[in-house]
């Protein structure tokens, strides 16, 4: 078993990642990017959630381009989880069109959005506690010939390289956050920061186009905020897009091109961090003060 302490060399480690196993040839995440195209990635039209008599987002517009990650801020009761949760098919909309990639998908479940490539973090880490932080990813790889008993019989072979295969993405997948050298650790032992790494290699395995994260520093110590940061802007990179629900704003400014403000269930001001954090708007909205 692999311990999970860290020590302060493991901190140091976390800022540089380095294959542990160079002999062997890292796997692709599959194509991951969105070729440039001029569409939005993600377009929000008129959405509306009501709870009973509270409308808890009302008639919110967004636009997400490929190549952006895109930041979401706001007080407490905003609407943020909210919209986020409509976005990723956890909730339906009362009223409005969510599109992605040009198509229609207020209707779809989790699952299917997953497939598409549209995938959603908590803010409280989901991690299976019991079951190894590798085991974790390999659950997470979708349509497995081994799921059904027909499959694993009459394809055995099939399954085998299947299972080899999930391996070795889900090892280049734990390597992008450095956490291969605690793929025999039980997910329960990782702190909370290492669980938002797991979360984030995790969404890795269905190779996403778009990330939703909720909250993705909330409780996560200050050694660890800068590695996910770190991993974050690295994924950017390869192709893999972000809207990042964040209260913490240093965490914003450090990794948001393009920031929407909501306030009272819709968008207060959009812009470049530096603009919409300077907007009397948005002081008064998260301080009360008018300016």
């Amino acid at each position: 078993m692999i311990s999970s302490a860290i020590t302060p060399q493991d901190r140091l480690e976390f800022r540089v990642v380095s294959d542990p196993l160079p002999a062997r040839p890292a796997a692709s995440l599959g194509a991951i990017a969105n070729n440039g195209q001029d569409a939005p990635l993600l377009e929000v039209r008129g959405l509306r959630k009501a709870y009973g008599g509270l409308e808890a987002v009302s008639g919110v517009d967004l636009d997400l381009r490929h190549g952006q990650i895109t930041g979401l801020i706001g007080p407490n009761g905003a609407g943020k989880t909210t919209l986020l949760n409509v976005i990723s098919g956890l909730d339906r909309a009362t009223a409005g069109r969510v599109l992605f990639l040009g198509a229609d998908i207020g209707v779809l479940p989790q699952h299917q959005l997953a497939t598409r490539g549209l995938v959603r973090t908590f803010q409280i880490s989901r991690e299976l506690g019991q079951l190894t932080v590798l085991e974790n990813l390999l659950l997470a790889r979708p349509r497995q010939t081994g799921e059904k008993l027909v499959g694993l019989f009459a394809r055995g072979r099939r399954v085998r390289q299947e299972e080899e295969a999930a391996v070795e993405i889900a090892r280049v997948a734990l390597l992008k956050v450095n956490l291969w050298r605690l793929a025999d650790a039980p997910a329960a032992t990782l702190s909370g920061g290492q669980k938002k790494l797991l979360e984030l290699s995790r969404a890795l395995m269905l190779k996403p186009r778009l990330m939703l994260l909720d909250e993705p520093a909330a409780g996560v110590a200050s050694a660890l905020e800068e590695v996910l940061v770190t991993t974050i802007r690295a994924l950017a990179k390869e192709g893999v897009d972000f809207l990042i629900v964040e209260h913490d704003l240093d965490v914003v400014a450090a990794l948001c091109d393009h920031v929407y403000v909501m306030a009272a269930g819709r968008v207060l001001t959009e812009g470049p961090f530096s603009q919409v954090v300077g907007d009397a708007r948005v002081v008064e909205a998260y301080l009360g003060l008018k300016a």
